[in-house]
């Protein structure tokens, strides 16, 4: 059976750090068995495969920070090849309480996706090698803290992100009917009160878009090609998504809810108190800012706006929207992409 690159890759940097001396091709290639298999079909192309494959090796093995060195046979010019150990040597880690904790949390994003046994072996080495304590750092209690990934769009964004590859998928938007298809070059994802959203470019409307993934309906699906736009070195995802979820809000709204009903709207009330006319319905007063109408509006008959004006115009035309199957918002991130 065909060795694995990976198999290949670490028996290859096994090979150049544990030598004392430069190892020319001819060598590396009777001591790696992948090598030795290389091309069969006659001496010619057995030495090309393995000069082409040897050179892609010796290429990834410095894209992953192994340092290797070139030297020259003083007698016959022949290259030889060695990573010295006392350059590729890591320095030890050395974690404090909070980096620690830090790291425990990252980890514990894997939980429910491929790379949790990963995850986990990392973190097993650190403790193994002393950099991290057992329970994963000093100050820590029985209540851990942990953030999901069970959206099946979390993987795969965070791989196209990783490999700045585009993407397609249906997207539902709070108060619309329908999902409708996008085209994303996906830049950044992060965890925000309880929901993972994806910030990006949006190709269909060449503008900057914030998606929430659990409204991403269907498969993601890889596109080809690169991305069209540069990605900005610092995307911001929780700043974004929060202007337009009404945090920070300088304004405000009043607007009453059913009694023992919209729990995550009354969590945001700055004010509360029974409606005066109606024992059924409780009045509050919440930020106000982009997206709180489609918020609201996810509610049904439970809120009800009363002021301002505006809002309960906005809110009354997205219900209709809902209830004739039409989509509602016409442009940019107040279409509440970003919203609950």
């Amino acid at each position: 059976m065909p060795i694995a690159k990976s198999e290949r890759l670490m028996n290859l940097a096994l090979c150049l750090m544990n030598t004392k001396r430069p190892l020319s091709k001819r060598e590396l290639r009777t001591s790696i068995e992948a090598y030795r298999e290389a091309g069969s079909a006659g001496e010619q192309v057995s030495e090309d495969a393995f000069n082409r494959m040897f050179e892609r090796d010796k290429d990834d093995l410095r894209e992953l920070g192994l340092v290797i060195d070139v030297v020259e046979n003083p007698l016959d010019g022949e290259l030889g090849y060695l990573a010295r150990r006392d350059v590729n040597r890591l320095p030890e880690i050395h974690l404090d309480a909070e980096e620690a904790a830090a790291l425990s949390l990252a980890a514990g994003v894997w939980e429910q996706a491929r790379l949790a046994g990963a995850a986990s072996g990392a973190l097993q080495k650190l403790r193994a090698a002393g950099s991290l304590a057992e329970d994963g750092g000093e100050g820590r209690t029985t209540l851990q803290p942990r953030v999901p990934a069970r959206d099946a769009a979390f993987e795969p964004l965070l791989v196209a992100a990783r490999d700045r590859r585009p993407v397609a998928f249906d997207y539902r938007k709070s108060g619309a009917a329908q999902a409708e298809p996008r085209t994303v070059e996906p830049w950044a994802l992060e965890f925000w009160h309880g929901h993972w959203y994806l910030a990006g470019w949006d190709r269909d409307r060449s503008d900057v878009r914030v998606f929430r993934l659990s409204r991403i309906v269907g498969r993601v699906r890889s596109k080809g090609g690169q991305f069209s736009v540069p990605v900005p070195d610092h995307v911001d995802v929780r700043e974004t998504v929060a202007r337009f979820a009404g945090e920070g809000a300088t304004e405000q709204a009043r607007v009453r809810v059913r009694r023992r009903a919209a729990f995550p709207v009354r969590a945001k009330a700055l004010t509360a108190a029974p409606a005066p006319d109606d024992a059924e319905w409780d009045e509050l007063t919440i930020p106000y800012g982009h997206g709180l109408a489609a918020d609201l509006v996810e509610f049904g008959p439970d809120v009800v706006v009363v002021e301002p004006a505006e809002l309960r115009a906005e809110v009354i035309a997205r219900l209709r929207a809902v209830a004739g199957g039409t989509d509602a918002g016409t442009s940019g991130i107040s279409e509440n992409e970003v919203g609950e």
